[in-house]
């Protein structure tokens, strides 16, 4: 039998005690910004026809032509893929369960993605998006709701600045027109172009003008321009967005090159941005997608959605130092009747709603503080001889900050009290505080 070590799959990350505790921090506080905003969870297969990314992304797109991990079923010879992004499934599912049988709806969802690229900073072959879609709704305000609840999203999860790009992609026709018109310009100049942008030029010519190489950028700045094809209605829809997220303070800037990589979208499209992943700089990407639901088989429908590059804005929460204790409490005890007394307070103390580690095993009071220390408790609830015979526990805060000054200094508790006391002390800043208001 070999014994050689087996790793992970390339480009394919095991995601450790450290990171998911600043992951579980992100999914509360998304979940928590996108309930507040009406959005209801859906989870969709990791598996799907591929027929649902073929028509619904794009057949020339480059995820659909190189990225995908597409595979016959060995039982019945249908060609499957493992699910590149999430918005066509989510649509594929709306259809498929009559979702807007009563109306327009609000779905979120979080889960892994899976892409065969070059594995680099911000960029993985399975990777996670957290993400929402407004089906149903037809007019710019939904657009921008989106937006203001991810600007809401980023205050709370501390990640300093980063940019709002906006652009419209107008209506297919006006698309089509403009289409026309930039493919003949590519053309005359073509030996300007970077490889990756000649390719490009028949198929999918839009995605030219996103190219990053600078011989190609510099050319493009004589491309014809897809705002002076738009009609009056496409550009009073983008006004629309502009005027609604300059009355709430959003900033933005407007990137005529911006164009998203699926061919569903049309009208609004919109990224976030930092400059402090490198190339890697779009955390956050969306926009309005009309037409597919049609696509797919639906009725025409307006939808539009967004979707969060999780690991991207993991780092940025790095960064700032977002953390995430592994509890509220870490119970200290000399073992024996004092392990039995710890394990009762603890049950209560997690029945008041807060997160609580007991010891494991026996070691000094010395060893066991610094352990309640390294797990970034609030609170380390100490129990020896003296507090077993009182039928206490010796609370210790552990921080500075507002939970400790509102507990006071070290001092014993009776058991019977020991989850108010505690409670009380964390207040609106308890982990598990509000099940216990």
């Amino acid at each position: 039998m070999s014994t050689t070590r087996i790793s992970a799959v390339r480009g394919m990350n095991d995601v450790l005690p450290g990171a998911s505790a600043v992951l579980e921090l992100f999914q509360d506080l998304s979940t928590a910004a996108l309930r507040s905003y009406g959005y209801r969870q859906v989870r969709t297969p990791v598996v799907e026809s591929t027929a649902v990314f073929h028509r619904g992304i794009g057949a020339v797109t480059d995820i659909v032509e190189k990225e995908m991990y597409t595979f016959t079923d060995a039982l019945n010879g249908d060609s499957l893929t493992l699910r590149p992004e999430n918005t066509a499934g989510v649509v594929r599912a709306a259809i498929e369960h009559s979702l807007l049988h009563d109306g327009p709806c609000r779905l979120w969802y979080h889960g892994p993605m899976f892409r065969h690229e070059r594995p680099q900073r911000g960029r993985y072959r399975e990777f996670f998006q957290t993400g929402a879609e407004a089906l149903g709704f037809s007019g710019p305000e939904v657009e921008v709701e989106q937006m203001l609840l991810l600007n809401r999203l980023w205050q709370s999860l501390e990640i300093g600045p980063v940019a709002l790009q906006l652009n419209t992609l107008g209506q297919p026709e006006e698309r089509q027109r403009h289409r026309r018109d930039l493919i003949a310009f590519l053309q005359e100049n073509r030996a300007e172009l970077d490889a990756d942008a000649q390719r490009r030029v028949e198929t999918n010519p839009l995605r030219v003008l996103d190219s990053k190489h600078a011989a190609t950028q510099a050319c493009l700045e004589r491309a014809p321009r897809l705002m002076d094809y738009l009609g009056q209605a496409s550009l009073a829809h983008f006004e629309r967005v502009q005027h609604l997220l300059n009355q709430e303070g959003v900033a933005f800037t407007i990137n005529p090159r911006l164009v998203r990589g699926m061919d569903y979208y049309n009208l609004t499209v919109f990224e976030w941005v930092t400059d402090r992943l490198g190339a890697q700089g779009t955390i956050c990407g969306g926009g309005r997608y009309d037409g597919l639901f049609e696509l797919l088989g639906g009725k025409p429908t307006p939808a539009c959605g967004f979707s969060i590059g999780v690991e991207r804005v993991l780092e940025l929460m790095g960064e700032a130092g977002a953390d995430s204790p592994a509890a509220d409490i870490y119970v200290l005890h000399q073992g024996d009747a004092t392990y039995d007394f710890a394990l009762g307070a603890a049950e209560r103390l997690r029945d008041a709603g807060l997160d609580v580690i007991v010891h494991a095993g026996e070691a000094s009071f010395k060893s066991q503080m610094k352990k309640a220390d390294a797990s970034g408790a609030e609170f380390a609830v100490i129990i020896g001889g003296d507090e077993l015979a009182a039928g206490a526990a010796t609370v210790k805060p552990l921080r500075s900050g507002p939970v400790a000054d509102a507990f006071g200094e070290q001092q014993r508790v009776p058991v019977a009290e020991l989850p108010d006391r505690i409670v009380d002390a964390f207040g609106a800043h308890a982990h598990g505080a509000d099940c216990c208001d």
